[in-house]
């Protein structure tokens, strides 16, 4: 598995609308796998492919594995990154589309790795029904609340040219994005 060089805002890639995939081949999944393998690495808990360069309707989850901080792993890391993960639970998202919003909402402190070391409070919808097709292309609708919900639709966002900084003030927005202008710099 490869770690995926990461697009960071302001970007003008990320403000672009994913097309939808049309063929889910081995080649697709080894990309999700590097997807799955760049989150853990970046120590993200989503990942949408525009965010590594690639503009198809693709995103990966997820939301509670925990890294192995052990030194003493017997294997050369070209391979994994020196990332070794435990309680993995990897979720994968192809041509995801909310179908159904709850009325009620939730607040929630977002981060984003496309934006490093930025964080606002975001206010979506509680629960969420989305329709998706899986690794192996299997058409799933699954009902989402939590983080779960949280993190889908930030990401599902970022396949709609929408970053999580359209959602807050204006003030903190420009804020967000001037350290990030900084940042880029460097």
């Amino acid at each position: 598995m490869k770690i995926l060089p990461l697009i960071i805002a302001p970007n003008p890639l990320l403000k672009q609308i994913s097309a939808p995939v049309e063929k889910i081949d081995s080649t697709l999944q080894q990309f999700m796998k590097d997807m799955v393998s760049t989150m853990y690495y970046e120590n993200g808990v989503g990942l949408a492919a525009v965010q590594v360069g690639v503009l198809k309707r693709i995103l990966v989850i997820d939301i509670d594995y925990t890294i192995d901080e052990h030194d003493h792993h017997h294997h050369d890391h070209g391979n994994c990154g020196g990332i070794h993960v435990q309680n993995t639970n990897a979720r994968y998202f192809i041509n995801p589309e909310i179908v159904e919003f709850s009325k009620e909402s939730s607040s929630y402190n977002e981060g984003c790795l496309s934006f490093p070391d930025a964080r606002s409070e975001v206010i979506r919808p509680k629960k969420v029904k989305v329709k998706y097709l899986d690794f192996h292309g299997n058409e799933k609708l699954e009902e989402m609340d939590g983080i779960l919900a949280t993190c889908i639709q930030h990401e599902l966002d970022h396949l709609n040219g929408i970053t999580f900084v359209d959602h807050i003030s204006k003030l903190k927005r420009d804020m967000i994005l001037s350290k990030m202008s900084k940042l880029k710099r460097k």
